[in-house]
């Protein structure tokens, strides 16, 4: 089309300064008086093109052309190309030619100061991710098997509007038939999705979401120090006590899941309150300790 030999034109022209009319029309496969033509209605269109002749002649672009007409920043223009890198690692996703492209248009040598690295996935996770994907771009309507917070397995027909990455975990932004709300659905929690060739029209409201309606209990920790590292990588609120120790206040829904993990702490903490909580752990752990006598 003659719209995208335009812009690849005006990309050459600005990554390599100086062409001639040839060496486009060779690139293009089209005739020389093409590539005038071409340049003509560039010219008329605002762009400023010229040609010089003689040796070292050729077709040009004003100096400064795209900085001086555009409207993002230096910071904006080394945020995007970041942006693009860091997107590159994701499962099926590759930016690295608009991200190149970007970057001679904003004249930006190295913006790879991040990367990420995504290899840990599971094949199934990646699955999972790489069908919610197209459920979001193609806005197909999926159905899902999820694991809620409290280990209830359900089946739910979903409408996928958003991927979404929050505190170490991707999760999927979706309006939930079967809540006739929207929700905010773990992407590890989710076993299966199956992406239906219905459409829909709804688009992601910007608020708070929330994974499910359910009651959360404070839950107050102390940790040892041996377990330090996992404090600040885990946790927000806490402070330290005069022994070195490190008082932990979470709020989750008292299930399974919370049990199991107070209980992965080890010997390294305890329950302060609720007492509830502190006396089934205890129980728990007076189980768990039978299995090896």
């Amino acid at each position: 089309m003659q719209i995208n030999r335009f812009f690849e034109m005006i990309y050459i022209l600005l990554d390599k300064k100086t062409v001639t009319a040839k060496e486009l029309a060779e690139r293009f496969e089209v005739s020389v008086r093409t590539i005038y033509r071409d340049i003509e209605i560039l010219s008329q269109a605002g762009i400023p093109v010229y040609a010089t002749r003689g040796k070292g002649g050729g077709i040009s672009l004003l100096d400064n052309f795209v900085l001086d007409k555009s409207l993002i920043s230096d910071s904006e223009q080394t945020e995007i190309i970041s942006a693009l890198g860091a997107m590159s690692v994701l499962p099926n996703i590759d930016n690295t030619t608009v991200k190149d492209k970007l970057a001679s248009l904003f004249r930006k040598d190295d913006a790879s100061w991040i990367g990420v690295d995504f290899s840990d996935w599971s094949k199934g996770q990646k699955t999972v991710f790489d069908n919610l994907k197209e459920a979001v771009i193609k806005k197909r309507i999926s159905e899902i098997e999820y694991i809620n917070s409290r280990g209830k397995s359900s089946v739910r027909s979903v409408e996928p509007l958003r991927l979404y990455f929050k505190g170490r975990a991707w999760y999927l932004i979706a309006y939930c038939r079967k809540a006739d709300d929207y929700r905010m659905f773990r992407l590890s929690r989710i076993k299966r999705v199956s992406v239906t060739c219905d459409g829909f029209e709804r688009e992601a409201p910007d608020y708070d979401y929330k994974e499910e309606n359910i009651n959360t209990t404070e839950v107050i920790l102390k940790v040892g120090p041996e377990s330090e590292y996992r404090v600040y990588d885990e946790f927000d609120d806490f402070e330290r006590d005069d022994n070195g120790c490190f008082i932990v206040k979470i709020n989750f829904p008292v299930d399974e899941w919370l049990f199991g993990y107070i209980m992965s702490f080890g010997e390294y903490a305890q329950v302060i309150s609720p007492e509830s909580v502190r006396c089934k752990i205890k129980e728990k752990f007076e189980k768990s300790l039978k299995n090896y006598l």
